[in-house]
């Protein structure tokens, strides 16, 4: 096994405890330990400082789309998340994925008060998840078709069906 094959499972190791971690806390809020993403960025900022941003072709699609997961959940590193946008952009065709530049690009753009541009963050207004503000919202779901995102209306429903309304 290669060093990028190796990094590549560590990260895809990363993926699945951030996501197990995630999917306990939706029905138990206790199991939420913000040590799982912390502990991750700071993998991540070892790995992207030894090789780069894990593109496609370093670390396979796999390998890629989790070491996006893991800097969209980067807890109170906003600079970080802006790195990684950032290279992440400037990767080329076919490594990396349009949709998950446009997920962490909405991500940054809440995290810094700003409108998002394709309507994937959302928040509970206690009567249900709605998209946070959205700029253009004439134009989103070009936006979103543009890197491979169903429409909005599609992502709501969604997004409803897999977070109902709670009794409160």
């Amino acid at each position: 096994m290669d060093d990028y094959e190796r990094i590549a499972a560590e990260l895809s190791g990363m993926a699945d405890a951030d996501q197990r971690m995630r999917e306990r806390a939706r029905t138990d809020p206790d199991a939420w330990d913000v040590e799982v993403d912390r502990a991750n960025t700071g993998r991540l900022k070892e790995i992207i400082a030894g090789i780069g941003w894990p593109t496609v072709s370093k670390v396979g699609r796999a390998g890629a789309s989790a070491a996006w997961l893991v800097a969209q959940h980067a807890p109170d590193d906003l600079d970080f998340m802006k790195y990684c946008l950032e290279l992440m952009k400037q990767a080329g065709p076919g490594e990396v994925r349009p949709s998950e530049v446009a997920l962490l690009e909405d991500r940054v753009r809440i995290a810094q008060g700003q409108p998002q541009r394709y309507g994937t963050q959302y928040c509970d207004l206690g009567n249900g998840y709605e998209p946070f503000p959205i700029e253009d919202p004439e134009r989103v779901d070009e936006r979103r078709a543009a890197v491979g995102l169903d429409t909005l209306a599609e992502n709501i429903a969604r997004v409803r069906k897999l977070y109902p309304v709670k009794d409160r």
